[in-house]
Parts: C-alpha cells; sequence; structure tokens
C-alpha cells in the first residue's frame, strides 16, 4: 500500500517539477502552488510596505507626529484590543504593528488640544466591509477625530499620496 502511494507522489513531484508550480505538505495533503502567484504575492507585500513608508514620511514632513498603532477592534465583543503578532516562519521572525488602521497621527492644534487621527494606507484605495465597520466603531468611540485613507495616485510618471477622509466618502 505505501508502495502505490509513493510512486503516486512522486509522479506528482515529477509532473510539478515539469511545470510552473511548487509543491507543499500541509497537515499530510500536497498542496500545489504557482511560483508565478508566490512572486506575485511576495512583490505585492513588498510594494504594500514602501507605500506605508512613504505615507509615514509624507505625515511627518507635514508636522504630524506618526506612530505604528499596535491595537485592532473586536467587532463581536465591541471592545478595542492588542492586535494579534504575526511569525514568518522564513524568516524565524515575528512581525509587529498589524493593527488597524496602520498609523496614528497627532498635531497639534492650540493650548491643550490635539489632533489624533488614524491612517490606513491602501493603493487602491478601498476598505473591506469589515475596515468600514471597524472605522466607525473609531469614530463613533471617539478614539480617532478623523480616519485617513490613503491612495496612491498617478500623476505622469510619478505616485503621489492622496488623502482621502472616510466619513466624505463612507458616512453620508
Amino acid at each position: 500500500m505505501k508502495k502505490v502511494n509513493q510512486k503516486r507522489v512522486d509522479k506528482l513531484i515529477e509532473n510539478i517539477n515539469n511545470e510552473d508550480k511548487e509543491i507543499s505538505w500541509e497537515e499530510g495533503q500536497p498542496k500545489f502552488k504557482s511560483k508565478t502567484q508566490k512572486k506575485k504575492g511576495k512583490s505585492s507585500r513588498s510594494r504594500g510596505a514602501r507605500f506605508e513608508l512613504k505615507v509615514r514620511h509624507d505625515l511627518e514632513e507635514k508636522g504630524r507626529i506618526v506612530d505604528k498603532w499596535n491595537n485592532n477592534v473586536d467587532l463581536e465583543n465591541n471592545k478595542m484590543i492588542i492586535a494579534k503578532k504575526k511569525f514568518n516562519p522564513y524568516f524565524k521572525a515575528m512581525t509587529l504593528g498589524t493593527g488597524f488602521p496602520d498609523f496614528i497621527a497627532i498635531t497639534h492644534v492650540r493650548d491643550e488640544f490635539y489632533s489624533v487621527i488614524g491612517v490606513e494606507c491602501k493603493t487602491n484605495g478601498t476598505l473591506s466591509k469589515e475596515e468600514k465597520e471597524k472605522c466607525r466603531w473609531y469614530l463613533k468611540n471617539k478614539i480617532f477625530s478623523q480616519i485617513w485613507i490613503a491612495k496612491q495616485k498617478q500623476v505622469g510618471r510619478k505616485l503621489e499620496i492622496e488623502y482621502i477622509d472616510f466619513k466624505e466618502r463612507y458616512i453620508k
């Protein structure tokens, strides 16, 4: 019985090596992944990280104090929680700062008043349904005075940052 399964697996692996696919084993089952899809995912993640860094520098240039937001919203329990850390098995490292929104930007208004804004970076500028609910929760509970969505905007060959106010776009 084991020899039959081994032959089947060897044949699958041989076919994969001839094509543009990669095999990985999860819970004893073979999972097939396209090499081109893996490359796309890797480049998309790195492009998103570069865009976040660009947004952070832009906000700092505009005189805001910027920090990574490490909290998230549990919509079921209706409370704010600490964002979960993600483990990257390839680099053997924990990823911190996976909260929503990406940044908190603070600026001094006058006397003892400060403007506290949450900034979410999205290259296409659209939020998912769950992200919209979290934004509404933050605004309703007065955690942030505003929430901005940083969007990539192409002007000629240059990429610029456009900030969209959540209230203006999604709350009528």
